[in-house]
């Protein structure tokens, strides 16, 4: 994601640095790139700092399929909070004006019942990485109140696009190839973020003197049920979708059995995210429709797989 917020911030007129991981496999610049060893409590940001007015945070430790650490809920803390705290300190030093953290919706739960979570509601992340985002957020209000320097929290549900993985890549390859799948019979509503939505948000945040000390939720404002979202993924591959009836409860229960509780439960329940205040706050409208997001991201799908 970082590539196409840097790529509409330049677009914009900024004058943009990018910091990235030294084991990155994107093409560098070395006039304007900066590289980092990992984000931590210990990294040294003045050089990607010098001169900067405003800082988008969006690197993270995100879900590990195949855990390595010793005490996972401690990396996570080490990287999502304590690496955003030392930037954010830094950031405050630097003279920076704005910092816009990529936060997600899951700080608030895993699943809405009746209606969408909105930044009202008491967070209630269900995992560490969830919970190290909502620490992450307590701790940069902390570093705000006490330095002075402009924060923006932004908490999107799941991002699609380009380079999309995990299980909504699964979920292409599934319907591309044409795997009959027993989801027809799910009734549930999930909010999603095109990544081009999410950038333009966050551009808002940057530059909207109204955004400063905020937290938004942000989607395509567009919930759909999964049995509409396959039918919308196949209408842009160009495919017939295979959908078949098949009991939720018995659904679920085969994800217990098999290990896929969570995968399951993202299919067969409702998340969904309410959008007024950052509409309301910045006027701000998602500029691409689901379709249209969805028609980029089986562009860059279809040129990847050749």
């Amino acid at each position: 994601m970082g590539r196409v917020v840097c790529a509409r911030l330049a677009a914009e007129g900024m004058a943009v640095r990018r910091v990235l991981h030294r084991g990155t496999s994107e093409a560098i610049s070395p006039d304007a790139d900066i590289l980092v060893e990992e984000i931590g409590p210990s990294t040294s940001w003045d050089r990607a700092l010098s001169g900067v007015d405003m800082v988008a945070h969006l690197a993270a430790r995100v879900h590990v399929m195949r855990e390595t650490a010793a005490d996972p809920v401690a990396e996570f803390r080490r990287v999502n909070v304590q690496g955003t705290e030392n930037l954010a300190r830094a950031a405050a030093r630097a003279g920076v004006s704005r910092f816009v953290f990529v936060s997600t919706a899951k700080v608030n739960g895993e699943a809405t019942r009746g209606r969408p979570f909105s930044e009202r509601d008491a967070p209630n992340p269900q995992d560490p990485y969830a919970l190290s985002k909502w620490e992450a957020e307590q701790m940069l209000a902390k570093v705000a109140a006490v330095t002075g320097l402009a924060v923006t929290v932004l908490r999107p549900p799941l991002v699609y696009g380009p380079g999309v993985k995990a299980n909504f890549l699964s979920l292409l390859r599934a319907v591309d190839s044409g795997v009959p799948l027993p989801l027809s019979s799910i009734s549930n509503l999930r909010s999603l973020v095109y990544v081009g939505n999410l950038v333009h948000a966050l551009s808002a945040c940057l530059t909207q003197p109204a955004a400063a000390n905020r937290t938004f939720f942000v989607s395509d404002d567009h919930d759909v049920s999964t049995p509409q979202l396959i039918r919308e993924i196949a209408a842009a591959l160009g495919k017939k979708p295979l959908l078949f009836p098949f009991s939720p409860a018995l659904l679920r229960g085969a994800g217990l059995l098999t290990g896929r509780a969570e995968q399951i439960a993202r299919l067969t329940g409702s998340l969904q995210v309410d959008v007024s205040s950052i509409k309301t706050a910045l006027d701000w409208q998602p500029p691409f429709s689901l379709q249209q997001g969805l028609a980029q991201t089986v562009s860059w799908y279809r040129a990847r797989s050749g």
